[in-house]
């Protein structure tokens, strides 16, 4: 079951999982903050993909076109995310073997080849968005040429990458650091403009879809909020990184590992209410159309002012990078997972630069990063069965095994999930 583990994308320090804090923490003489901060870190860089440009752009329409009546679909998705997370977090730290090694593992060589190529479109077609989302941003900050907003955001991406050959905190404290930054932004936008906060939790726990339109964004925000490659990248980041002495040191860790989930993920979906609220406040009653990011920032310097739309940009660009950088790494662990070679995480960065300069250049980067969404939703379904499927089998996960009522909940929402992206789809063909 505990087979022998492949070699990690991100460099992990022996300091990292033997020190004093960790072994305190596992053997229960640490209690509560203290006792979780060791294990702080997989599900925090995971959850930027649930904070990436692609959110922004399905927060923005719905606040601005339905004001807070889809509250609830944000709230539910990243309910679902926390399922699905801690699933993959789980794999890894039972098996010692990331999603797409047990893939391969466990799978026939065809399925693993589709499913290989299938995962590198969307990690792709996910940093596609991602890194047009940073360089949009600071392009309308700093009134940069488009050209040279891509090659900033080029290089700030490698660098935080760069990060791992230290270990893996300098980058999870970089990453922690942006998520820090993107929510102190919006924290401020809502200070700046009051809210209703009765009906605030009233729409975040009362299902309403007032029309045919408000069903399509809800498959979409479901759609940019639950991400193939997070699903990759977390089992990897768990694996090794705090190594276990016996089956009770390694329930411990797991529970831990719930914990951090439930906190990076809990954060990670109050920064997406905050954005459906703030679009509510400044653009359902004064700008109901506004669906994109370029006008959302131009619309809020006259509604809110030019401190709002600042903020709005930097958040906008610490969610572009870290989430690009983010995507850079889990494509590597795909591709190391699946067919067990990897190549200079600057090659990769350089191969994944270039749809998204083409696509800036030469089309609108906006229909763009829809286009990357559609490519996402057809291939979220695949990590999503084979999280299921490996994690029902006792053969992977030994008495590990996830219990029957979180494999059937994982199944509905699976099933649920295809069926939504197969609306979306519909919806945008």
């Amino acid at each position: 079951m505990y087979s022998e583990s492949a070699t990690l994308v991100t460099a992990a320090a022996p300091a990292g999982y033997i020190d004093l804090a960790t072994q305190e923490a596992l053997r229960g003489k640490r209690a509560g903050v203290k006792a979780l901060w060791p294990f702080i870190g997989p599900a925090v860089i995971a959850s930027v993909g649930y904070m990436d440009p692609g959110n922004f752009a399905t927060n923005i329409q719905a606040g601005s076109r339905y004001g807070y009546r889809l509250l609830w679909v944000v709230l539910a998705a990243n309910l679902i995310a926390m399922l699905f997370q801690a699933m993959s977090a789980k794999l890894g730290i039972v098996t010692g073997r990331n999603l797409a090694q047990l893939c391969r593992q466990h799978f026939s060589s065809r399925v693993v080849i589709g499913m290989w190529i299938a995962s590198e479109l969307a990690a792709i077609a996910t940093d596609l968005a991602e890194f047009l989302g940073g360089a949009i941003g600071l392009s309308l900050l700093f009134h940069l040429s488009m050209l040279a907003s891509l090659v900033l955001t080029g290089v700030a991406t490698c660098a935080i990458v760069s990060l791992d050959k230290r270990g893996f905190r300098p980058l999870e404290i970089v990453i922690i650091a942006l998520v820090a930054v993107i929510g102190l932004s919006y924290l401020a936008e809502l200070v700046i403009v009051p809210s209703d906060w009765h009906a605030v939790l009233y729409h975040s726990v009362m299902p309403e879809l007032p029309d045919h339109d408000s069903v399509l964004l809800s498959v979409s925000i479901v759609g940019a909020t639950i991400m193939p490659h997070t699903l990759y990248l977390h089992s990897s980041l768990t694996q090794q990184r705090t190594v276990a002495c016996g089956d009770a040191e390694r329930r411990k860790l797991l529970g831990f590992s719930n914990k951090e989930v439930v906190v990076a993920l809990g954060v990670a979906g109050a920064i997406n209410m905050a954005m459906v609220v703030m679009s509510s406040n400044a653009f359902h009653l004064s700008a109901p159309a506004t669906a994109d990011i370029a006008s959302a920032y131009r619309t809020l310097g006259p509604a809110l002012g030019a401190g709002a739309a600042g903020l709005f940009l930097v958040s906008l660009i610490a969610s572009g990078v870290s989430s690009s950088a983010v995507g850079t790494m889990a494509g590597q662990v795909i591709m190391q997972g699946f067919v067990g070679y990897r190549i200079p995480v600057w090659l990769r960065r350089a191969i994944t630069m270039v749809p998204a300069f083409v696509a800036a250049l030469y089309f609108d980067p906006v229909r763009s990063m829809i286009f990357s969404q559609v490519v996402l939703s057809f291939v979220l379904p695949l990590p999503l069965v084979a999280l299921v499927v490996l994690s029902s089998r006792r053969s992977v996960m030994g008495e590990f095994k996830t219990t029957t009522s979180t494999l059937l909940a994982a199944s509905l929402f699976t099933v649920l999930i295809i069926a939504l992206n197969a609306v979306l789809l519909i919806g945008l063909l």
